[in-house]
């Protein structure tokens, strides 16, 4: 079962870079932080980029097992949801270049971000409560071994980027308490 540590780590990545960006909007909203655009650019870079890229075709690994075991309604929602997610990601984008050309337009970008982040918190948490608990039941230990090689193998996969130094970088340049910072994001290290 090595495959739902897995998936369970990459969700506290990603919830980590939402609190993140949820954190330092507040602060910037409150007069009480510079927003560093580079900064923000950089982690919504990374909602998009690893999730698509790295988490949900992990998760598709598992559901699909899982498919061929039950008819469970949170796996079309989950996968639905994932296929929307080019959607959701890119009116994010495009609140953060409007908020990047004009530092004024920061309330659409935050309420871009608060939509984002409660779809998105919605979405691991139906996978958290209903989808990962159902892999638990229904999968035997073949199947676990089975989904373990798939997923290692994904992992195994070239990325088109380090995902796990980008998230170092995301937490040693954003402010504390929720990093190490605050520093400014070069967008080349």
């Amino acid at each position: 079962m090595n495959a739902l540590r897995i998936i369970s780590e990459e969700h506290q990545s990603l919830a980590a870079v939402l609190h993140a960006i949820r954190f330092m909007l507040k602060e910037a909203a409150g007069g009480r932080l510079e927003p560093d655009p580079e900064l923000f650019q950089a982690m919504v870079h990374y909602l998009d980029a690893y999730a698509e890229q790295r988490h949900h075709p992990k998760e598709e690994l598992l559901f699909s097992r899982l498919r061929t075991l039950t008819d469970a309604a949170a796996l079309d929602t989950l996968s639905a949801e994932h296929a929307a997610g080019p959607r959701r990601i890119a009116d994010l984008k495009d609140a953060l270049a409007t908020f990047l050309a004009d530092p004024r337009a920061l309330d659409p970008f935050i309420a871009a971000f608060d939509r984002y982040a409660e779809f998105y918190r919605g979405h691991m948490m139906l996978e958290e409560e209903a989808v990962l608990p159902l892999a638990r039941q229904l999968l035997s230990p073949a199947d676990w071994r089975e989904i373990d090689v798939a997923i290692a193998a994904e992992e195994a996969r070239p990325a088109a980027e380090d995902f796990t130094t980008l998230f170092s970088r995301l937490v040693a340049c954003a402010p504390a308490p929720i990093g190490h910072g605050p520093h400014p994001f070069a967008l080349t290290p």
